[in-house]
């Protein structure tokens, strides 16, 4: 397989690298500014692409690769491979379910305590000498706060399950309401907001989920919500966000993922009820390796003729 081509789209894991070096001839997209003529001197030897949350498999990359047999996905997420164009072009699509549930989940139960209880603003006051002056102030408990999801795929069942190890009441909003749940179900994202005390969004990234977590949304979740970001940025309306932060209308917010990553809104910078992470949910080495490892059996699967592991299309 070493003769075979595969483009991966950005830097992602250097396991992953270094793995896909060993097995196939690898082409790293960043290292080739020139990227219409690179495309046009090899189009002809690269028959896989591998991308993830940040880059992946748009419809012109696609057209430019006349002999692209498969796209295999770093992340669960799919939003940055033109599915319908893979589709109609007979291209395989896999992605790496299941082995970043756990670490996903965990990073939502520690956004909403980080958030709640301020532990970051907490951190900085015992290492800029505050503690000496005073005791920090009392923040909010997360044990019994009512949990609302956006969705309940794999992640958001196992951060509802999680929450539910807290005493948290759990609701949910789906496309349509999954039978046998003891979960309270709401149609829609506005009363699911009404009724919970912390709304967290864990569904796929599409057409129909951009912009989910609008002002109304937000407006509904209230001054004692916090709003948790696990999905993807683009869920939210960020300037709705920030203004509703800075105005007091949102409680709080623990946010992975961000709009235009890894530009983040300035605003959000000064605001002690935010925590800021780096787009991090999977981001453990046992994770990341699994992941890794799924890739590499995929593209394995596809060149040797045997069944996708993940298959997607």
């Amino acid at each position: 397989m070493e003769a075979i081509g595969v483009l991966m789209a950005c830097p992602m894991s250097p396991y992953l690298e270094q793995e896909l070096d060993k097995r196939f001839k690898l082409f790293k997209f960043w290292n080739f500014p020139q990227r219409k003529e690179f495309l046009k001197e090899n189009c002809n030897s690269i028959r896989a692409i591998v991308g993830n949350a940040t880059a992946g498999a748009d419809a012109d990359l696609i057209d430019s690769l006349p002999r692209l047999e498969i796209v295999s996905s770093f992340s669960v997420g799919l939003d940055k491979i033109d599915l319908a164009k893979c589709k109609e072009k007979g291209i395989r699509v896999t992605n790496t379910p299941d082995v970043l549930t756990e670490d996903v989940a965990d990073l939502a139960i520690g956004l909403m305590i980080a958030t709640l209880r301020k532990l970051c603003e907490c951190d900085r006051y015992v290492r800029s000498g505050n503690w000496k002056k005073g005791d920090f102030t009392l923040t909010t408990k997360f044990s019994g706060k009512s949990v609302g999801m956006i969705g309940l795929g794999r992640i958001g069942t196992a951060v509802a399950k999680r929450a539910e190890a807290f005493g948290c009441p759990i609701s949910y909003y789906t496309r349509s309401e999954k039978p046998g749940l003891k979960y309270k179900y709401h149609p829609n994202v506005i009363d699911l907001a009404s009724n919970c005390q912390i709304l967290v969004v864990a569904c796929p990234l599409t057409e129909e989920t951009r912009h989910i977590i609008d002002r109304k949304v937000i407006d509904a979740l209230g001054p004692k919500g916090v709003l948790i970001n696990i999905g993807r940025g683009p869920h939210v309306d960020e300037p709705e966000l920030v203004s509703a932060l800075l105005e007091g209308r949102l409680g709080g917010a623990g946010l992975d993922v961000f709009e235009y990553e890894p530009q983040v809104p300035e605003q959000l910078f000064g605001l002690d009820n935010v925590v800021l992470l780096p787009h991090i949910g999977s981001g453990t080495v046992e994770t990341r390796n699994a992941m890794a490892d799924l890739v590499i059996g995929n593209l394995e699967a596809h060149f040797l003729k045997k069944p996708l592991l993940t298959p997607v299309v």
